[in-house]
């Protein structure tokens, strides 16, 4: 019999399978039933700063409706003011309650005060932990890579030094080192590093000549490039590492595992497959793991990172020499 019990930011998981932060949590029942079929944790969907922003100028415009035309349209309503994250805040703390399995949640904010203010009020709401999204695009030219890796170091240490629950970094793959900016991060003590954050890119419809977004699952190709940095920092760093993007199977997750990940995270392979088939990829992870004859995670866990590889080179150069020659 096959232990699957692990730790992730110093949380005790039943699993290492942790369902990403996505629509799945958005009603409770999802939530449920991922618990049910055997995750880990769960990531909530992501609090941004940006859509409260919007619904707060949307209720601004609606309430300022017809005052130019009507005078005592200006104190007709009360004051109100816009209720800010009132109502995401309710439904992690309703979801804390339907639930024993770890919860952690997800914040991407924009303003410096804001990733400080957003951090201590879901602290609040009872979570096991927090994943900082940082999803943003760098568009000004003039902004060098150095200034932007400082101002992701400027956001960790001020909620760092506010919140005291484990607080994990979700990376993008797009720094000119991200094992550097992983390294770094680690210094300023986040207990977990989710690599990597994955960008919805938008599209262009050339019958309509306008842009087109839609919501693109994930495929397992995509998994090689977090496998690949996962490898490249087993061993170097402190915080856990949780692989995300492009697990849709228990052989994935197993891949993500000796590569040195201490959690997979998946949503994809959920949204297409169903829920319950999150038992399905344990069930698989088991089955491997008593074919080799493992009886527990640590027992392979970074097996194949390039810290233990046989061929670590094979980690730190794309070969494409080497690809090349393979196939004249």
């Amino acid at each position: 019999m096959v232990d699957l019990r692990t730790t992730y930011m110093g949380i005790e998981l039943k699993s290492p399978l942790v369902v990403a932060a996505s629509s799945i949590s958005s009603m409770i029942d999802r939530i449920e039933m991922a618990e049910k079929a055997g995750a880990g944790a769960l990531v909530i969907r992501s609090l941004f700063e940006e859509q409260i922003m919007i619904e707060a100028l949307r209720m601004q415009d609606e309430l300022s409706a017809g005052s130019e035309s009507y005078a005592e349209a200006l104190s007709y309503f009360p004051d109100i003011q816009h209720g800010e994250a009132d109502e995401h805040l309710m439904w992690v703390e309703k979801s804390r309650k339907a639930v024993s399995m770890p919860l952690i949640a997800s914040l991407n904010a924009v303003s410096p005060g804001a990733w400080v203010k957003y951090a201590q009020q879901l602290e609040g709401t009872g979570v096991d932990g927090l994943e900082l999204n940082v999803y943003a695009v760098a568009t000004d030219p003039r902004r060098t890579g150095a200034e932007i890796e400082r101002e992701l170091y400027e956001i960790v240490e001020a909620v760092k030094a506010q919140v005291s629950i484990p607080v994990a970094v979700k990376l993008s793959p797009f720094y000119t080192s991200a094992v550097n900016v992983a390294s770094e991060l680690d210094k300023r003590g986040v207990e977990g590093l989710v690599l990597f954050n994955r960008f919805l890119q938008p599209d262009i419809d050339p019958e309509t000549e306008s842009l087109a977004s839609e919501m693109v699952l994930s495929s397992p190709a995509e998994m090689k490039v977090p496998l690949r940095f996962i490898a490249l920092l087993y061993g170097r760093v402190h915080a856990d590492l949780a692989l995300t993007s492009g697990v849709h199977s228990g052989l994935g997750a197993a891949k993500a595992l000796l590569a040195g990940a201490q959690v997979v995270q998946t949503a994809s392979a959920l949204i297409r497959h169903g829920i319950p088939y999150l038992s399905t990829m344990l069930r698989e992870l088991e089955s491997w793991m008593e074919e080799k004859g493992y009886t527990k995670l640590e027992d392979f866990r970074g097996k194949l990172s390039q810290k233990q590889a046989a061929d670590p080179f094979a980690f730190e150069r794309a070969q494409y020499v080497k690809l090349l020659r393979g196939q004249s």
